[in-house]
């Protein structure tokens, strides 16, 4: 949820750039005029759909946000490859998180490590 300020300035001074595939919603801020507007870095900003977690942001956009290219991925159309994967946010302290094969979290229905390893007990 975004708070109130946040929302004004998006209002009165964004213009609305592109969103993603997650829903978040990607603004500059809308050209000034005058001598001003020269000397001016562009504010890019990203307003996020469900919660702010800045691992969200796919890379496309984030090369954008950074100001790496001047172009938004819907204007570059860059070509996706066979063997890219669609952006995941980071899972870790979540459920969603990967646990290896035999970590203490795991359910009961998951399958355990069958292992070899014996634990080492002083005599």
């Amino acid at each position: 949820m975004i708070d109130f300020g946040t929302w004004l300035y998006t209002k009165l001074r964004g213009e609305h750039v592109g969103t993603d595939q997650q829903g978040n919603r990607y603004y500059r801020r809308k050209k000034p005029s005058g001598r001003v507007a020269t000397l001016m870095h562009e504010r890019r900003w990203v307003l996020y759909k469900d919660c702010v977690e800045a691992s969200k942001v796919p890379a496309e956009w984030h090369v954008w946000l950074h100001h790496t290219s001047d172009e938004t991925p819907d204007e570059a159309k860059h070509q996706r490859f066979d063997w890219q994967k669609d952006h995941q946010p980071n899972h870790t302290g979540t459920d969603l998180a990967y646990r290896p094969p035999g970590h203490g979290r795991l359910s009961s229905t998951e399958t355990k490590s069958a292992s070899d390893y014996e634990s080492w007990t002083p005599s």
